[in-house]
């Protein structure tokens, strides 16, 4: 019996609109409980699949059918034998296309702003990761800030909009996610920019970005300001564009602040965190927009499904901008830290050039969430 498949695409859709969703996840508990699909309004039934070789009677009953339901797994194969059972059975069901693995990749794209003089500036929400990266365009030429390894996303939507590629930013070293932006810049012969206390290690040709850089794209007045802002790494750099967007990196987040730890210097790294939080980033304007390059909850996306906040906001709302004592904030960023992201020191090495792992064994590095922010 053939059952039908939804694509990762109409899943987001479903959780940017707030929809209705029922979800049947079939993994183990654990990586249940450690990393599943978000959504305001998705309710949850997690039955491992080896409970269900026998079938699915038992479970009948605890499936709403007044909601779309969704079958979920890792990689779509056990979603796809529940989710016919399911149909014998009567209930009309999907299963996810790909499973967590495509859910783990799927970007989608959300203009958030106009630049000044005709530009624009896009952000790709990688909804099941947390990953958010940009492109900036103005006049046929395009840069990319903290691309994921997904590189045909990028590729293909600045060579639908008519855009060439010129230049990649990184804005530190990321160890959650491998970073896309050596392979489009060998593709595009792009620039690539790498804060260079991040990059002392990497094994590639890279152009230093270094606080104060100003780079132009296109041949309008609009510029990418490279601001030092330590403390997530000890290379950490925001940027302004077009006086308009501060690209704050893993730096500040919507509803949170970034981890000093994942070079294992958190001690020596949270009074530069603190400074760049509390004394470079005061002294920008409080109308700046705020696009970080991670979320860390379903909450912080917009109604268009963006991920942005004024800074002033920021200042006013975020409890890791509003601690008055430094004892007490080191105390908050040294102890109230997450598990570290799956396989960081793998992912690290990679963004340096120093391994080479296949497609898969990237998947596998990967597959987790988000765990970039203080909680």
């Amino acid at each position: 019996m053939t059952v039908n498949a939804m694509i990762s695409k109409e899943v987001t859709e479903k959780v940017i609109n707030k929809e209705a969703l029922f979800i049947l996840d079939v993994r183990n508990e654990s990586d249940f409980q450690d990393w599943k699909i978000e959504g305001d309004n998705f309710e949850y039934l997690n039955v491992p699949y080896f409970e269900l070789l026998e079938g699915v009677e038992d479970i009948l009953e605890k499936i709403s059918t007044d909601k779309d339901v969704l079958v979920v797994c890792a990689k779509e194969g056990s979603s796809i034998f529940v989710a016919e059972m399911l149909s014998e059975a009567g209930l009309t069901v999907s299963y996810l296309e790909g499973g967590m693995k495509a859910w783990s990749e799927y970007l989608e794209p959300v203009k958030v702003g106009d630049l000044k003089d005709g530009g624009e500036i896009y952000q790709f929400v990688r909804i099941g990761k947390g990953c958010l990266s940009y492109l900036v365009v103005s006049n046929g030429e395009a840069a990319i800030i903290d691309a994921t390894r997904m590189t045909d996303v990028y590729l293909d939507f600045a060579e639908g909009i008519g855009a060439k590629i010129t230049h990649i930013f990184d804005t530190h070293l990321h160890a959650d996610h491998i970073s896309g932006g050596r392979k489009i810049a060998e593709k595009t012969n792009a620039t690539y920019w790498l804060p260079p206390k991040d990059a002392e290690e990497v094994t590639f040709e890279y152009q230093a970005l270094e606080g104060g850089n100003v780079v132009t794209i296109g041949n309008t007045a609009i510029d990418i300001h490279a601001l030092y802002s330590p403390g997530h790494t000890i290379g950490s750099t925001s940027f302004v564009v077009d006086s308009v967007f501060l690209l704050s990196g893993d730096i500040l987040f919507i509803d949170s602040i970034g981890r000093p730890d994942l070079a294992g210097m958190a001690e020596d790294w949270v009074g530069d965190l603190r400074e760049s939080l509390y004394k470079r980033y005061r002294e920008l304007s409080d109308e700046l927009v705020v696009l970080p390059a991670h979320f860390m909850i379903i909450e912080e996306l917009n109604e268009d499904g963006s991920v942005a906040e004024k800074l002033g906001t920021l200042f006013a709302n975020n409890h890791g901008l509003n601690i008055e004592d430094e004892n007490e904030f080191r105390k908050l960023v040294t102890e109230n830290l997450p598990p570290q992201p799956n396989a960081y020191q793998e992912i690290r090495e990679t963004n340096m050039g120093k391994i080479t792992p296949d497609d898969e064994k990237q998947r596998e590095m990967e597959i987790g969430p988000n765990r970039c922010a203080v909680r």
